[in-house]
């Protein structure tokens, strides 16, 4: 196996959600496949590419907190990733925040379905996204080039985030919310930040 998948599939933390889904979708599978167990994994899909685009933009884009340790947690979510984009410690979430958030995500779920098999399906589709999420970050950062014309334009949009403006271009997996939300813009039209590579200067400076 070519070391860039190595380092992608052997990640301590994505090798761990792996394991996850892979267990996720044996226990639904040998249940008994139904079109609401695959309604509920596609549901959960799409809930995670929304919560994947409001983490993004409202928290990890949040303005540098007063207090030490939430900014402590949250250079290391994403501010440090700014200043160091294609440092790979950086790359991808970390079992302490993703976990719990999957968790809480099905929990809701799971109060509004009562079914454990339903939100089982769910999780598998959250897990799946958050997958897909690490593979098209790991590719933005590293250097291959996607294979299709979609997947060399996303590419082209994280790096256009990073480097050219932060206040745009959020999603990661898919640009579905940035188009909804107006975050999707033509690079022609979008000043250059001097705050894109340091979010935390945001606090002192103007974004624009």
């Amino acid at each position: 196996m070519p070391k860039v998948y190595r380092d992608f599939f052997f990640h301590f933390d994505v090798f761990f959600v792996i394991m996850m889904l892979l267990g996720a979708i044996a226990y639904v599978v040998y249940s008994g496949l139904t079109f609401v167990l695959v309604g509920a994994f596609v549901l959960g899909l799409i809930i995670f590419s929304f919560s994947e685009y409001v983490t993004h933009r409202f928290i990890f884009h949040m303005k540098p907190p007063e207090n030490a340790f939430m900014l402590k947690l949250i250079k290391r979510l994403h501010y440090d990733h700014h200043v160091h984009p294609n440092d790979l410690s950086l790359l991808f979430l970390p079992l302490w925040y993703s976990i719990p958030n999957l968790f809480v995500l099905a929990a809701v779920f799971y109060v509004f379905i009562q079914s454990f098999l339903i939100t089982l399906s769910f999780s598998g589709g959250l897990m799946c996204m958050l997958l897909l999420y690490e593979w098209k970050h790991y590719i933005a950062h590293r250097p291959i080039k996607p294979k299709t014309k979609f997947g060399q334009w996303l590419k082209k949009t994280h790096i256009l985030h990073h480097f050219k403006n932060e206040n745009y271009w959020y999603g990661v997996s898919n640009p579905v919310f940035d188009k909804i939300f107006g975050t999707l813009k033509d690079e022609k039209e979008v000043e250059t930040s001097k705050t894109a590579r340091d979010l935390e200067k945001r606090k002192y400076k103007s974004t624009t």
